[in-house]
């Protein structure tokens, strides 16, 4: 009963309607293909200060110079070595001091103190200045090998900026035993004004990472490229603790002369090295706990001596404190800002219900933070009390605390490196 026209119709409908589906269905497909192929699946640029230049674009007609460290040696290049020994006795390189170990505290599956603002490390955050967790089996030692790290140095003269590229990482240890894998990211610093913090995206589950990520720094003179070093921090994301340190790797820049053109680099990623940091200032605070009330008391008094953060020589400073049961942040406060002083008074004090029977896996951390509001807060020192201690200082100050209830025990501590 149907006309030939409505007929014809309907079947020239049905043949559209079914190209274009198995048109579409081609095409999902064929782009899902070319992303588990293509790695990685697309380049980062990143641009500081707001200014867009593209590092592949500076110097297309440049030689490549291409260095390669020897693993059985130092580097060739003169003025290295002893850039790299003159940055660790002047205390520029970075403190590492994780309590790896038996007594390390192991991780705390429900949590028998009830905060409402309680919160899990972010990867930018770690309980020790090492920043590694309990160590295992799997994780890295003197005898064990890191990998190696691939780079590229190259310099803008018109923009006066130092641009570095993180290509990629080979033959890394597995700090996930479940899925024998890593979740590897990497942190970048020029020393020693450690001003330039940067960090590439986290790569899940592979020992072998692409990062192909570029970093350009701006306002770095030439002439003061021989006086920098490079310092790269390479991590494993850990979600639910804080994350592995895997290793680092320095890379002085004295000998390497990027002038003629992009400099390509692999340096073999060593054990983070324990070096004494330089002075962060100095932080008083006073505990006192109640062993009825089960209360602790923590007051910031004042700090002394503080590094110069901004151009006026001096800084705008607040204290924040993260207090953690084993290595989970349970609580956070800070004090108010304390314009334009290195040595600013807070007296300001914060009350924490903690059961007795929990205060040997207690820690509290003091983050000394400039304030800025055109850009982001920096951390001047942190001070850690309690189990994850590092300092005999600290260590003799919590107990002290705890054995002396109801008593308040105001002491002096230095500050070491974020």
């Amino acid at each position: 009963d149907v006309s030939p026209v409505v007929a014809g119709l309907i079947g020239a409908t049905i043949l559209v309607v079914s190209v274009s589906v198995t048109v579409f269905v081609w095409t999902c497909c064929h782009q899902q293909a070319e992303k588990k192929h293509k790695t990685p699946p697309y380049k980062f640029i990143h641009m500081l200060k707001g200014i867009s230049i593209y590092p592949e674009t500076l110097s297309n007609k440049k030689k490549i110079n291409r260095i390669r460290r020897d693993k059985s040696g130092p580097p060739k290049e003169a003025g290295r070595g002893n850039l790299l020994v003159d940055a660790a006795e002047s205390g520029l390189i970075g403190s590492d001091k994780a309590p790896n170990g038996p007594n390390a505290v192991p991780p705390i599956e429900q949590l028998p103190i009830k905060v409402d603002y309680g919160d899990e490390l972010s990867p930018d955050q770690s309980l020790t200045p090492g920043g590694s967790k309990t160590s295992s089996p799997s994780s890295p030692g003197d005898d064990v090998t890191l990998g190696d790290l691939t780079f590229s140095v190259d310099y803008n003269f018109p923009k006066k900026a130092l641009v570095v590229t993180i290509q990629e990482a080979h033959g890394l240890p597995v700090m996930d035993e479940h899925t024998q894998s890593s979740d590897p990211y990497i942190k970048m610093t020029i020393l020693p004004d450690k001003r330039h913090r940067v960090k590439t995206r986290v790569l899940r589950k592979t020992l072998e990472p692409v990062f192909d990520e570029t970093f350009t720094f701006y306002g770095i003179p030439y002439s003061q490229l021989q006086d920098l070093v490079l310092h790269f921090l390479v991590l494993s994301f850990d979600r639910f603790s804080r994350d592995d340190v895997i290793g680092e790797v320095m890379v002085p820049l004295a000998g390497v002369d990027p002038s003629t053109g992009k400099v390509q680099l692999t340096r073999e990623i060593l054990k983070r090295n324990i070096q004494k940091c330089i002075s962060r200032g100095e932080l008083q605070v006073s505990l006192s706990y109640q062993p009825v009330a089960q209360r602790m008391t923590v007051v910031v008094l004042k700090a002394r001596h503080l590094p110069k953060m901004d151009i006026t020589g001096l800084s705008d400073p607040y204290v924040k404190v993260n207090v953690y049961y084993g290595r989970k942040r349970i609580a956070k406060k800070k004090t108010h800002v304390k314009k334009c002083t290195l040595n600013p008074v807070f007296n300001e004090s914060f009350i924490y219900d903690i059961p007795a029977e929990l205060l040997p896996d207690i820690s509290i951390e003091f983050l000394v933070i400039d304030f800025d509001r055109t850009t982001k807060n920096e951390v001047v020192g942190r001070l850690i009390l309690g189990a994850h201690s590092i300092s005999a200082a600290g260590v003799e100050h919590w107990r002290e605390v705890c054995d002396n209830p109801r008593k308040p025990v105001a002491k002096w501590h230095s500050l070491s490196e974020y």
